[in-house]
């Protein structure tokens, strides 16, 4: 360590990843005790109930639904850090909501990730660490230092642990391809996309499956899944199409809307998703890898002045 004390804040919107970071950077590091509450009109209540100064502090807050309590919590957390004499205040967003809003594709929109950035910069971040951005350009809405770690170490290793032959990676759109070529090169094996046209957010209306999937077992590569009815509507097209066994990785687990229903429904056989958002449903195809010991290493990276890049 950096001869610094380290603190790890838990924001409340995902309290079990907060401890378990904090129990994998040290066995009695417990995380900070803070105070998150409601005043009686609605209004967010922080109050930070350790002392903070000159410490070295990590604030654990997945941006996740309901994503504007959370993104109030996370700000007012930092302004209260800000206003406590800490050494550093490392904002630690592995799920960054608003990203999908990266981009003005029409007239009278906002660019809501640009937005946002600018409102938690704007509260005295030094720096952000987070984990598979929806797009890389997000980065640079930032004036501090971005870290962006990437989940595919995580369910790389799962997926050679539980390799079967004749598997195909398949990306469930031309956006995704990049991300399913590093796997298929990395593991070995085939690749197949499937291209869609959208009419509107969440409402796909075409898909057509590029590339073979016939008697062979599928592992369908995203970034997140939301309603799931894009992911759902691919494992039809692979079914119908021949493919054998249907399981897909990703990031982030939002699962908003109808996606429970719509994924016990599908033909997937099992859905991995990392602890990035905190899960809580009972689907039993939707299993869960912890992030928590990439985090900790990249935390601990941080403090120690160390690469961070070396655990991409």
């Amino acid at each position: 360590m950096n001869g610094r004390n380290i603190k790890i804040i838990d924001g409340s919107s995902n309290s079990d990843l907060a401890i378990n970071i904090a129990r994998s950077i040290d066995t009695y590091l417990d995380a900070s005790n803070v105070l998150v509450d409601k005043f009686s009109d609605g209004e967010t209540r922080i109050e930070i109930l350790e002392n903070m100064r000159g410490c070295d502090v990590f604030v654990i807050q997945p941006t996740s639904p309901p994503v504007n309590d959370h993104i109030i919590q996370l700000c007012l957390i930092l302004d209260a850090l800000k206003r406590s004499n800490c050494w550093r205040v490392t904002a630690v967003i592995p799920y960054f909501g608003y990203a999908r809003q990266d981009k003005k594709l029409k007239s009278r929109v906002p660019i809501s990730a640009k937005a946002i950035a600018d409102i938690i910069q704007n509260m005295g971040v030094d720096r952000i660490l987070t984990m598979d951005l929806h797009s890389d350009q997000i980065q640079g809405y930032f004036n501090c230092p971005v870290d962006v770690l990437h989940s595919s170490s995580i369910c790389m290793k799962h997926i050679q642990e539980n390799l079967n032959e004749d598997t195909v990676i398949v990306s469930p759109d031309v956006g995704g391809v990049a991300r399913v070529v590093h796997y298929a090169k990395k593991l070995g094996l085939e690749t197949a996309i499937i291209h869609k046209t959208r009419d509107n957010p969440n409402e796909v209306s075409h898909m057509v499956l590029l590339g073979n999937v016939r008697n062979k077992n599928v592992i369908i590569i995203d970034d997140m899944i939301d309603t799931a009815g894009t992911l759902c509507k691919a494992s039809s097209v692979l079914k119908d199409a021949g493919a054998n066994k249907i399981i897909a990785y990703a990031a982030h687990g939002v699962f908003s809307g109808n996606a429970i229903d719509n994924i016990n429904k599908s033909c997937f056989d099992e859905i991995f998703v990392t602890d990035s958002i905190y899960q809580n449903h009972d689907c039993k195809k939707i299993k869960t890898l912890t992030c928590s010991g990439l985090l900790a290493e990249a935390i601990k990276n941080i403090h120690n002045e160390t690469s961070v890049s070396c655990l991409f």
